[in-house]
């Protein structure tokens, strides 16, 4: 039963990735447990997902890395690239140095969206604990507005305000404004699925649901069994549920990041589709 659960996996995980362009994906890493050498050690579960030219979400791929490095990563991404993955528009991810550089390496025409979730858990560290109820809320404002010509003001607005009584936020805030405002090329009806990596996210607590039971996998192999295979049952379940991002947006979307002759072949593509 392992070798063809392991070989169902093997061929998941090394698919042809030909459902692009995959216009948005988002990364992250699972820290989970194994023996290896009579001892315990913490691997580094690496996942990915896409959304495809058809609006639905997809498993990209899963690799396990000795540590969260950059190394890691870019054998992840240079994976991912070679078995297909193109026309990526935006990468949201955590703003770990490893993954952002394999990003720009393997993917040079993407921009890159730094989780808000994880950017608010950077900001609190900088801020003292009776400033950051104000400053959470001010942050959570610039989300709040209806179009991007707004948010960049509210941004501009917030650093203002906090630039004399709070420098080292306002400072803060002023260096990380490309990364955590990228979502505003797009048009605001994906601005919820492409600025976090909350959808990531749940996915992840699906794996951790499964993997608890286990607690310490006795090999890499059986780490990548199992991982692969609740994976793959997600990938199924996504594509037997309505699209995550209608063809019209996703067109739009395209469009938007496009070449000026590009602009005009994704807008051909759409009204012929």
């Amino acid at each position: 039963m392992a070798r063809d659960l392991d070989a169902q996996v093997e061929a998941f995980r090394t698919r042809p990735l030909d459902a692009g362009p995959y216009t948005f994906v988002a990364a992250d890493a699972l820290v989970l447990k194994v023996r290896e050498g009579g001892r315990t050690v913490n691997v580094h579960a690496l996942v990915a997902t896409g959304v495809n030219a058809e609006g639905y979400r997809e498993i990209l791929g899963l690799q396990v890395s000795s540590a969260k490095d950059g190394a890691g990563w870019l054998a992840f991404f240079r994976d991912l690239t070679a078995r297909g993955l193109s026309g990526v528009a935006l990468v949201t991810s955590d703003a770990h140095r490893g993954l952002t550089e394999a990003i720009g390496a393997t993917l040079p025409g993407a921009a890159w969206q730094r989780c808000r979730t994880h950017y608010a858990a950077n900001l609190m560290a900088v801020t003292s604990k009776t400033a950051w109820g104000g400053v959470r809320a001010l942050l959570h404002s610039v989300y709040d507005q209806p179009d991007a010509d707004a948010v960049r003001a509210q941004f501009d607005r917030i650093l203002d305000s906090l630039s004399e009584k709070l420098p080292q936020v306002a400072a803060h805030l002023d260096a990380a404004r490309a990364d955590i405002l990228a979502f505003t090329a797009f048009p605001k009806a994906v601005w919820r699925q492409v600025w976090s990596n909350n959808p990531q996210e749940r996915l992840n607590r699906e794996i951790r649901r499964r993997t608890d039971v286990v607690g310490i996998f006795p090999a890499r192999d059986a780490l990548i069994r199992l991982v692969g295979a609740v994976l793959a049952e997600q990938h199924d379940e996504w594509t037997e549920m309505r699209r995550y991002i209608g063809l019209d947006i996703l067109a739009r979307c395209r469009q938007a990041t496009a070449t000026p002759e590009k602009a005009e072949e994704v807008t051909l593509t759409a009204i012929t589709a």
